[in-house]
């Protein structure tokens, strides 16, 4: 009853990992990550996430070459990043039923080479509207990343895990928001046009390597192991009886639904007779909303997500004019700012894990609201000092409790939903998240242009209120805490072994 270890290799995938791992910046990677099969994925992956963050990163670092440029507001800057999101968030539902129905590779692979064409027009407009329709094409495209990335690391990697897998592809998010704000942002100060343009140069090489990953077995059935020689994951290591188990069953529980079969929770009834891997996309949202962790952690990550875009769009300025200093120091302010979010992501990831495996069904639900209240606790104090360097410890702390929050939730999701829902779930998620960084820019925009006044004060007082949501995502993480090991017991439930159907000990539904 635990997770498959068969491993997932294309044809020639030994020869391309082994040229992966000579490569100097990858070479010590290697072995941390589990083997070259392992470590392919995970950069592509983290890569996909680098670029949609960088190029929301650059629009913000090009805020004021813009307006010059292009004689717009603070407004008609956070409508370019609103546009786009809000067309993500609209594509994201359909991305989701074609993750859950076509070859995911492909499917992403292709997105990612349409991203590439999407950011050279973006660089070749000649005015604000064109600039726009633009932005709306490269919404469209992007969204395929969510759905997709969720469904393939749910069937790469064994459950045990993915909340540090998820810390690793997060950090590519991290890591291409930091080179939106400080490579392509110090080339936006010159020309925002050659910004988007090298950010279209890699698309090529990112789609022809994701295009060249194999299709992961569905189900989680067909997860790659930790190849021989390496240092896999402590999450990864198996007793040896769990390994026999697991290669009788065929069958994927991950560690929390094996708690809660333990423990004696219900699945709940209603919702397990809803469960129907062909339903159709009206009745996989409603399942999916009838889930009451999801919908806690759907609210909460897009309160987050909402703070972080706002953050993303006019940080360099705000940072710029509220502790008096350049504009290429408030880059690389931001960079040791994003070494701060780079490491909550890696401790919260692994963390939850650890947690589980101890014992603690919700652990990963509640170090996501630790790191919540974490993130609050620390703005308020970094928002009253008006030095950088008072403030950049303040803002280090909270940026780790800012970005801590995903990995554990991430992985959590991928517990409360059954296999054959992750694409859907996630499209669902998508939405709102992307619905909310839509919503953050022309926000955080207008707020601070007609109701503070503009300028650097408004922009202050904006980011003061707007505390307000960010505080709402630890409430609604504790209020997913409560609610996860029902719901983690109905996604087992929902997805049963092999001729057998999944109750705790003693328990009978009811009807039956």
């Amino acid at each position: 009853m635990t997770e498959p270890q068969e491993t997932n290799r294309a044809p020639g995938a030994q020869e391309a990992g082994e040229r992966l791992g000579r490569l100097s910046p990858t070479r010590h990677l290697v072995p941390v990550l589990g083997g070259y099969h392992r470590a392919r994925v995970i950069l592509v992956l983290a890569a996909v996430l680098a670029l949609s963050s960088a190029d929301t990163a650059t629009v913000g670092s090009a805020a004021i070459e813009l307006r010059r440029s292009l004689h717009i507001s603070n407004t008609d800057i956070g409508l370019l990043v609103a546009v786009s999101s809000v067309v993500a968030a609209v594509f994201s539902l359909p991305f989701g039923v074609l993750a859950d129905r076509l070859r995911r590779t492909r499917l992403l692979g292709g997105a990612v080479l349409t991203w590439g064409v999407a950011m050279v027009w973006s660089a070749t407009a000649g005015s604000f509207q064109q600039l726009l329709i633009s932005r709306l094409a490269l919404g469209a495209v992007s969204a395929a990343a969510g759905p997709v990335v969720a469904s393939l690391v749910g069937d790469w990697f064994p459950s045990r895990e993915r909340g540090q897998i998820y810390s690793y592809v997060l950090t590519g998010e991290l890591v291409g928001a930091g080179a939106g704000f400080a490579l392509t942002g110090e080339v936006a100060a010159v020309s925002w046009r050659a910004a988007f343009i090298i950010l279209a140069l890699p698309t090529a090489v990112l789609a022809w390597a994701v295009l060249h990953l194999q299709e992961p077995v569905r189900g989680g059935r067909g997860v790659l192991a930790p190849e021989p020689g390496t240092r896999p994951f402590e999450s990864a290591r198996r007793k040896p009886e769990e390994a026999a188990e697991s290669d009788e069953h065929h069958h994927q529980m991950t560690d929390a639904q094996r708690l809660a079969a333990d423990r004696g929770v219900w699945p709940n009834p209603v919702q397990l007779a809803r469960a129907r891997p062909e339903m159709g996309f009206l009745a996989a949202v409603r399942w999916v909303l009838a889930v009451r962790t999801n919908v806690a952690l759907i609210v909460s990550g897009a309160c987050g997500y909402y703070f972080l875009a706002g953050l993303e769009t006019f940080g360099v300025e705000f940072v710029s004019g509220h502790y008096h200093i350049s504009t290429v120091v408030s880059n690389l302010l931001l960079i040791a700012v994003g070494s701060g979010a780079v490491v909550g992501v890696l401790v919260a990831g692994p963390l939850g894990d650890v947690l589980l495996r101890n014992g603690r069904l919700t652990a990963r639900p509640l170090v996501a609201a630790g790191s919540a209240c974490l993130a609050v606790a620390f703005l308020v104090p970094a928002l009253l000092t008006h030095s950088a360097v008072t403030a950049l410890p303040y803002i280090m702390v909270a940026a780790m409790g800012l970005s801590g929050q995903n990995p554990p939730i991430d992985a959590a999701r991928l517990d409360i939903v059954p296999s054959w829902l992750w694409g859907r779930a996630e499209g669902v998620r998508t939405f709102a998240r992307t619905g909310a960084q839509a919503l953050a820019p022309l926000v955080f925009g207008f707020v601070s242009d007609y109701v503070f006044g503009g300028g650097t004060s408004g922009l202050y007082w904006t980011f003061v209120v707007m505390l307000a949501p960010l505080s709402l995502s630890a409430v609604y993480l504790f209020f997913a805490a409560h609610h996860y090991p029902l719901d983690v017991a109905t996604a087992a439930a929902a997805q049963p072994m092999p001729g057998q159907s999944w109750l705790p000990p003693g328990a009978v539904l009811e009807g039956s």
